[in-house]
């Protein structure tokens, strides 16, 4: 409704809105000129009544009239179409059956006619039940009247009015007005909105096409930056990979402790850069949907004992006191989880804890809350005696690419990935994490974990010997290593020169396959891109060779490639395993070890 139409409005524009549909307005319009129309009609014939001495009639003609005056004035200044509609259709009524029953006591083409513009107007203005029932209300009671007429069993003490035909010829001439006019409006309407709801559909038309359109280059760009954040990461790991294999090449030679130190800062800052491509792939995976928990049983205090083993070194070299508290209840437990992404949860917030503290403590508790024999539920704390966080700020924080200021930014360093990562890990899980600080006292994470509980009981754990660069059982062992990249070929070369192992190179897929023709290898270190033929196809040329020895020569994939589906794609070639650039020696020869067959 307008809100600036006053009481002596009488203008239709202005009780006309945009916010009314179609047949709102073609509803108001209608009972604008209807009671217009019907105030006419309804004054001429209060005229022509009064001047037959009709005086009854034209007092009960004086009341509709005024009615009509009231229900006009009632619409300019507040259009409540339905209200008035009902008294209209309540006023029509009453004038149609008082006519048949006690004016009139007769059905003529004039009480045909008003039964008419009932059921029409009924409908087009209120419904179909509104309809219905005013058309049974005027149509049943006349059907009634008739039957009683036609048995001459109609009788009442009120003698029946006189109309003389000029009256009857314009209350005609009227409703045959009134139901034009209805027809005319509502099938404008119906036109109109026929019309705007072709234009609708053209324009949702061009809209979905649009719409796809975006979606299609959204999607594009979503693949090109996949795309391009794992050519980077590839093009960055390789390099990467001479810089920190050589540094543990270079610290496995017995350095000066000058040349020590050097040595570990250079790897530090190398571990850091590999650190940061990881985190910003890892979040990309998580925001592609591309995490898949695994399902797998592990032991929960060793997978903690392994976590914190660094991180405690870490804190270590910060002055900072390290504890890890774990309840005793979980010691003889084998629990059913993802490993991988709870050791990545832990390890974010124990380094982002360690990171924000100066001096103090590091405390991490698993603590067993509840403990249903085939489920546990773990909660999982991290506290420090850090910087703090304002309260303010406890949302930021988990925000990707943020951390809680830019001074922070610049005194601490780091992509602010780490926390967002861990958010997002637990949120897949349908888990939430809880932040606790004080500013300048320290800051405290915790989140509740639910594992399903093995059957089986934990071994004691045996001392495993250190692996030793002497000979062993990878001496002498026979490997080929398909790699074009000459550093890392020289990298290969001099690690395994410390193995006691010559290595054969084999500078692509072609060569690779070739070179297994025609020699005997115990086991294949491939690179995955590789020029003439990748490594992945060379892997299954070499599964379809007919020396069954040959095609079951164990293969390990060496990759810097940081795409969502490689392990999906290294197992479905035939490979056994896989290694990412840049690799961990003791990582590498676990690994080799695994496939071999001892020798002697």
């Amino acid at each position: 409704m307008n809100k600036e139409v006053g009481f002596f409005n009488f203008s239709l524009n202005k009780i006309l809105t945009k916010e009314q549909s179609i047949l709102d307005q073609a509803r108001i319009r209608l009972l604008y000129y209807v009671l217009w129309l019907a105030i006419i009609v309804v004054a001429a014939l209060q005229v022509n009544i009064y001047l037959d001495h009709q005086y009854i009639l034209a007092f009960t003609t004086g009341i509709l009239l005024f009615s009509l005056l009231i229900l006009f004035k009632y619409l300019t200044f507040r259009p409540r179409w339905g209200i008035i509609s009902h008294i209209l259709l309540v006023l029509a009524t009453m004038v149609n059956l008082s006519n048949v029953f006690i004016t009139l006591q007769n059905v003529n083409i004039v009480t045909a006619q008003i039964i008419l513009l009932i059921i029409v107007f009924s409908f087009y203005m209120l419904g179909q039940t509104c309809g219905l029932f005013y058309s049974l209300v005027n149509l049943i009671p006349v059907l009634l009247f008739l039957v009683l007429e036609y048995d001459n069993d109609y009788v009442i003490g009120i003698k029946p009015k006189v109309i003389d035909e000029s009256t009857i010829i314009i209350a005609i001439c009227a409703n045959f007005a009134l139901i034009i006019l209805m027809h005319n409006y509502f099938y404008a309407a119906f036109v109109k909105s026929i019309k705007v709801l072709r234009n609708t559909a053209e324009e949702r038309g061009k809209l979905n096409s649009e719409l796809e359109q975006v979606i299609e280059k959204a999607e594009k760009s979503a693949q090109a930056k996949s795309e391009f954040l794992s050519i980077m990461s590839h093009e960055i790991r390789t390099p990467l990979n001479a810089v920190i294999g050589m540094s543990n090449l270079l610290i496995m030679g017995n350095p000066r402790p000058d040349q020590k130190d050097n040595l570990d800062i250079l790897k530090f800052s190398a571990n850091n850069l590999l650190a940061l491509v990881n985190d910003v792939l890892d979040f990309n995976k998580i925001e592609a949907g591309k995490i898949v928990f695994e399902n797998i049983s592990f032991n929960l205090p060793d997978l903690m004992q392994n976590v914190c083993g660094g991180q405690r070194l870490k804190a270590e070299e910060k002055g900072l006191e390290f504890h890890l508290k774990i309840d005793p209840v979980l010691r003889q437990k084998i629990v059913f989880g993802d490993p991988t992404r709870l050791t990545q949860i832990i390890f974010n917030l124990i380094s982002n804890a360690i990171k924000f503290t100066h001096h103090g403590n590091i405390w991490v508790y698993v603590s067993c809350l509840e403990d249903r024999h085939n489920t546990v539920n773990v909660n999982f704390s991290v506290k420090d005696t850090g910087i703090g966080i304002a309260k303010d700020n406890l949302e930021i924080i988990f925000e990707p690419f943020t951390q809680e200021s830019i001074s922070t930014t610049r005194q601490y360093g780091g992509t602010g990935l780490g926390l967002a990562i861990v958010k997002r890990l637990l949120e897949l899980q349908g888990l939430q994490i809880v932040v606790s600080s004080e500013l300048g006292a320290g800051s405290e994470f915790s989140f509740n974990m639910e594992f399903p509980v093995s059957t089986e009981i934990v071994a004691v754990s045996e001392d495993k010997r250190p692996l030793t660069a002497g000979a062993d059982i990878l001496s002498n062992l026979r490997v080929l290593i398909a790699e074009d990249n000459m550093v890392n070929v020289m990298l290969m070369k001099k690690l395994f020169s410390k193995w006691g192992i010559t290595p054969t190179i084999a500078e692509n897929g072609e060569r690779a396959i070739e070179m297994v023709q025609y020699g005997n290898f115990d086991i294949i270190l491939m690179d995955l891109q590789m020029p003439v033929l990748n490594g992945f196809d060379a892997a299954v040329e070499i599964r379809k060779m007919r020396d069954p020895k040959k095609a079951n020569i164990p293969i390990i994939a060496l990759t810097a490639s940081a795409l969502f589906d490689i392990k999906e794609r290294v197992f479905n070639s035939g490979m056994n395993d896989y290694v990412s650039k840049p690799f961990k020696p003791d990582e590498l020869r676990e690994k080799m070890q695994n496939l071999i067959v001892p020798i002697g």
